[in-house]
């Protein structure tokens, strides 16, 4: 017998994209309630060439959406640093994980890191401790303090889940042409572009 997923169950990923150490979260959404599914980080630090570090963040992404099979991935854009050199590595670190996720047909939104801790803490300067204390508020469970950047790709999840505009919902009410910004949106409005 197969089992279908209810309408209103769906599967998020959440990544915080980084080139030392990349977190993720995957939750559960049925209706309201939000379950943590799985966090870790990949530990890039101990690949000695950036082309290496990339292909592990691409190996690594197709294994935990295998296992997961999110049915979207939420992703946290780049800040402005002051380094133009960390940002462009930075840019491909999440360009990778979004090829992943692409390479499986899943969509994708990003968000800003100010909008990520203001959906969750209400605070869009909140530091990282603030944001895993709300995230153990929300999902009534103690979150382990070593992994920081894993609590941030829960939190940029859940902030994708508080958000309608998810492209699930966008592409089932024909308005996702209408949505500005977005990877879901950039592939919609130019799929000869994408391949």
């Amino acid at each position: 017998m197969i089992s279908v997923k209810p309408a209103a169950e769906k599967i998020i990923l959440g990544v915080d994209p980084g080139t030392q150490v990349m977190g993720y979260g995957v939750i559960q959404v049925s209706g309201q309630k939000i379950t943590l599914v799985q966090y870790g980080v990949i530990k890039l630090n101990k690949y000695t060439t950036h082309e290496l570090k990339l292909k592990k963040i691409f190996e690594r992404m197709i294994q935990v959406i295998d296992e997961y099979l999110p049915d979207e991935m939420a992703i946290e854009d780049p800040f402005y640093g002051k380094n133009a050199q960390s940002m462009l590595k930075l840019g491909r670190a999440q360009g990778v994980a979004m090829a992943a996720a692409l390479s499986r047909d899943i969509p994708i939104v990003e968000y800003s890191p100010k909008k990520v801790k203001q959906s969750v803490t209400g605070n869009g300067n909140a530091s990282k401790e603030q944001v895993a204390y709300m995230l153990e508020n929300i999902l009534n469970t103690e979150l382990s303090r070593e992994f920081m950047d894993a609590t941030d790709g829960i939190a940029i999840a859940i902030c994708h889940h508080y958000h309608a505009g998810s492209p699930a919902s966008s592409a089932s009410s024909g308005s996702a042409k209408n949505k500005k910004g977005g990877w879901g949106a950039f592939v919609t409005e130019n799929p000869g572009r994408v391949k």
